[in-house]
This record gives C-alpha cells, structure tokens and sequence, in this order.
C-alpha cells in the first residue's frame, strides 16, 4: 500500500505526528511473550508502526503495519493499550517528533514470506526482556506493565479488526 506524503504528516508546523503501532503478543509456557522487529535504519528493537493510511481506523492501520513489517496476523483491539512518544530520524540530523498509540494484536499466525522480510529481523521476547530491548521510556513501561499484570491483554476489547489471513498489500 503506497503512502502519500499528506497521509505521512497529520500534523503542521512543530506538533507531533500521529502513528500507530502493533504490539504482537502470545501466550507461551505460561507468560506473555511480545515480538519485536528491528528498525530499517539502524537495527534497535522496535514494534510495528507507521502512518496513518487513508480509509483505515488505527487499530486496522496497527495491523496493516504488522503484516507488512513482520508477517503477523491476528486480532487486534479496538482500543490502544497506552501512548509512546519518539523522534524519528528524516534526515542526517534533522527529526520529527512522533506519538504512537499502541494497539495490541493477538498473533494467529507468523507468514514467511511478507512484504519486509529482507529488511527486518524478528524475534519473541517475554515482556520483562522486551522492556530491556527497546529505547523509548514509555514502551519499556507498557512491556513492564504487562509483565506485571498480563491480564491487561487478555482483558483487551476485540476491535472491528479481524487481521484474518493478514492485511493485504
């Protein structure tokens, strides 16, 4: 799915831009485990996200941004767990500040063949391990959270969004 550069900047002048991201998870041996994917640019342990695409709520722009990152489907909730803030690199030395609302995607299922696959690495970490992995403050406080209290996914509302078979390109 092509992006238009008025569908990549919500916002104008200085404010934040709006993303959504995936918080792939699944229960195994007894614990949440979330799957972590590594950024194009310079290799850090991230979630899926991205822009806001014209025609789609964010939860089902979430799981669009999953199967193409990293080959997820799933059910996704309509609502986001919590709110991280970072600053994109555009340029050599210029950023964009951004707020991605987190929505939590319960895996069915991991495609080998999806749209990033030559350009990511992925990788399932329990939430305690995941919160280590990753830089932005506030993410490693939603991994934290849940590795406190899974039952803040478990409890999560089934959202309009069935990602089924997986978001299609």
């Amino acid at each position: 799915m092509k992006r238009s550069k008025q569908d990549q900047f919500v916002a104008e002048g200085n404010g934040a831009r709006s993303q959504y991201g995936a918080l792939c998870w699944r229960a195994h041996r007894g614990q949440i485990e979330v799957l972590l994917i590594t950024s194009r640019d310079t290799g850090r342990w991230v979630i899926p996200k991205g822009w806001p695409m014209a025609g789609l709520s964010p939860d089902i722009a979430a799981a669009q941004e999953a199967w193409e990152e990293a080959g997820v489907s799933g059910q996704v909730a309509g609502r986001p767990l919590g709110i991280y803030a970072y600053d994109k690199v555009v340029k050599l030395g210029q950023t964009l500040p951004c707020a991605v609302a987190v929505y939590p995607l319960r895996v069915d299922r991991l495609a080998v063949e999806f749209p990033e696959r030559h350009e990511r690495r992925r990788k399932w970490f329990a939430a305690a391990k995941a919160a280590r992995k990753v830089a932005e403050p506030e993410l490693r406080h939603i991994f934290l959270s849940l590795a406190e209290d899974p039952t803040l996914l478990l409890g999560a509302p089934t959202g309009t969004g069935d990602a089924g078979s997986g978001p299609q390109p």
